[in-house]
Formats: structure tokens, C-alpha cells, sequence
């Protein structure tokens, strides 16, 4: 994102930037064991250094819930060298962020709707997700970008009914017994402005050696994204939508003792409008309100001879309002309306703020 970037427009030496978010979230309805709970969920620090015009290193130092203890932590979230060879073939390497869908990149709170990431965005492409890894970036022509890495593979052990999500290794003492292999293509086509269209997919085994009765299974992942955005005047549309399929589910789910999906999926499609502008026509403040709709299912088929957790298929409506008083920073609130095809999962109505500089 922008904060992000600032390395890359400096003429040499230091560059510092960051971003932050807080929230509060009521838990509205079927409300279970879930708690109303305030949240300084994310401080972020960008530290970046030009050598040269061709030499510079990047990075992102997190700290999350406000502390390192009661769940919260302090990592790295990248930190990579590129070097910069020529419009088509530039290199990276380090902790990279792996190129797939609108936010494992672009994640700042300012530049997307609501106070919670998608859920497709986070259930099955597991944002954020960086590795251990190496590779190209380039521009084949002005409108088609691409990104391309060989990073350390996901661990199986931490694959579970909910998906993918806890095998990422996050680059910390990684498990490499197998790589990972992720590409990305975008295109924004002149005829159409502000219209971008592009996708992605991660290959690789994440057995990682385990073991199990014996058995060695290879768990050959995929995972596939395809992304549209439209930005016209005030009005801004996404729709994304991925697939994803885990090889050896059944051999994994025995080693777990839980359901593994063979297969999962999810989608989500979203719609906000900036009103200010027709009220006052040259205001730098921002209002908007949108609508989010997501599906996703973490068991979209099961391996033979274990069963579908329906609650884990779910659907979400989601309204809310965004507003900035300026550019850099914004105010959030929103309703989530979770349903599942079996049993319930709460709804929540969230406020929270954010920031990057």
C-alpha cells in the first residue's frame, strides 16, 4: 500500500511509515460462548532503506492486540531486498507476502470496507501470509503486472476443519522438506478505466515428511483466485472468488482426528459509494456507504468415510459506513449477519478506526 511504498519513492536512504486499526465488536444475536470485546488489533511500523536506485530493503514490523501477552504477539511480517533489473524482470527475496487476492498486500484499513477483513479473505486465502522465498516482478507491458515466488510450502499439521489457515509457517523456523510455488497476473485495461482484472494460484505439497502409520502422504495443496475491481468516480465494486484442494484429505484427517476438507471454497462480492460529492462538490472528506455479500466453505467435499460440518458452510450480509476526514484516515462502523446451513454463528456490529502515515 501506500505507507508501504514510501521506500520506493525516496531518493536514497531511510523511509518510515505504518498504519494502525482499533475496533469494537457487540456480538448481536445467538451469541453462544462469544463475548462483546474491544480490540487494539493491529500497530504497524514500515522501516524501509534505498541503497541505490537499484538495491532497496523493505519490511513490516507488527504488534498485534496491544501486547504480547492475552493473545497478542510482535512479528515480521515481510521484510525482502529487491533489485530492480529492469521494467520486466525486477527480483525479490526475503519474507514476501504471497501475491494472492485484493489484501494479503494491500491491507492498510483506509483501503478497504469494514472493520474485518473479507472472510473469504482470511478463511480460504489465509491473510496474511508471508513465507520464506525467492522471485521475479515485473511488467510485461504498462497494463499486464505479474509476481512470482518459490517460497517454503505450508505445513499439513496445521491443516483442520477451518482449512488451510494454520499450516502457513510465517516464515519462522519453516519447515522446506517441500516448496511452494505462487504466481499472480494482473491487467487494467485502457479501453475500460478504472476496471482491473487478475488472478493467482499456489501449488505445492505441505506433507513436510510427516509421518503417519507409515504412511508419507505428498498433501499437494492448490489454492486458485480470480479477482475484478471497478473504481468510477465515487463508486467502488470487488468481486473475488477461490477454490482450493487438498490431496491425501483422508490420510490427514485420521492424523487429526477432525475433518479435512478435500476440497473448499468461498467468494464475496462488495459495493460502496462515496455521497459526500453530491452534497459538496469538491470536499477532500469521505463518506460511503456499502454492502458486502460472502460465501465460503471450508468442507466443500469430504475425504471417503468422514462427515460435512455444515456450520462451517456460511453465508454473510454485511452494511456499513466509512468515513474519512481525510485520506489517511478513517472511521468504520458495520452490521454482520452470519448464517450457516447448520446450526447458528453470531451476528456482530462493529466500530472501530484506522490510520496509516
Amino acid at each position: 500500500g501506500p505507507a508501504a511504498s514510501k521506500v520506493y519513492q525516496v531518493g536514497k536512504g531511510l523511509s518510515i511509515g505504518g498504519y494502525g486499526e482499533a475496533n469494537y465488536q457487540k456480538i448481536v444475536s445467538d451469541k453462544g460462548n462469544a463475548k462483546d470485546n474491544a480490540d487494539y488489533e493491529r500497530l504497524v511500523m514500515y522501516v524501509g532503506y534505498k541503497f541505490t536506485d537499484r538495491i532497496l530493503f523493505n519490511s513490516e514490523i507488527e504488534f498485534e492486540h496491544g501486547s504480547t501477552a492475552e493473545g497478542g504477539s510482535v512479528s515480521v511480517e515481510f521484510a525482502a531486498l529487491d533489485f530492480f533489473i529492469d521494467p520486466m524482470v525486477n527480483a525479490r527475496t526475503g519474507m514476501v507476502l504471497l501475491p494472492m487476492g485484493f489484501l494479503n498486500q494491500i491491507h492498510e484499513p483506509p483501503f478497504y470496507f469494514g472493520n474485518n477483513r473479507p472472510e473469504v479473505e482470511r478463511r480460504i486465502i489465509p491473510t496474511t501470509w508471508r513465507e520464506i522465498g525467492v522471485g521475479l516482478f515485473g511488467a510485461i507491458t504498462p497494463n499486464l503486472t505479474y509476481t512470482g515466488y518459490v517460497i517454503n510450502g505450508l505445513d499439513a499439521q496445521g491443516f483442520n476443519s477451518n482449512g488451510i489457515r494454520d499450516g502457513r509457517q510465517n516464515g519462522g523456523q519453516a519447515l522446506a522438506e517441500n516448496f511452494g510455488y505462487v504466481a499472480r497476473m494482473d491487467y487494467t485495461p485502457d479501453a475500460l478505466p478504472g476496471v482491473s482484472v487478475g488472478t493467482s494460484a499456489y501449488l505445492g505439497n505441505s506433507g513436510q515428511d510427516l509421518n503417519y502409520k507409515g504412511k508419507t502422504p505428498n498433501v499437494f495443496t492448490q489454492l486458485y483466485e480470480g479477482h475484478v475491481q471497478w473504481k468510477y468516480r465515487g463508486l467502488e465494486f470487488r468481486t473475488l472468488g477461490s477454490w482450493g484442494h487438498i490431496n491425501d484429505a483422508g490420510i490427514l484427517s485420521a492424523y487429526k482426528g477432525q475433518t479435512v476438507g478435500s476440497a473448499n471454497y468461498g467468494w464475496y462480492t462488495e459495493i460502496g459509494y462515496d455521497v459526500l460529492p453530491l452534497v459538496f462538490k469538491d470536499t477532500p472528506q469521505y463518506l460511503a456507504p456499502f454492502f458486502r455479500y460472502e460465501q465460503y466453505d471450508t468442507i466443500a467435499s469430504t475425504p471417503s468415510g468422514y462427515k460435512d460440518n455444515q456450520n462451517l458452510d456460511r453465508e454473510i450480509f454485511q452494511v456499513g459506513l466509512q468515513y474519512k476526514p481525510i485520506p489517511n484516515v478513517v472511521i468504520k462502523a458495520d452490521y454482520r449477519n452470519f448464517s450457516a446451513q447448520k446450526g447458528s454463528v453470531p451476528d456482530d456490529f462493529n466500530l472501530g478506526f484506522g490510520f496509516i502515515y
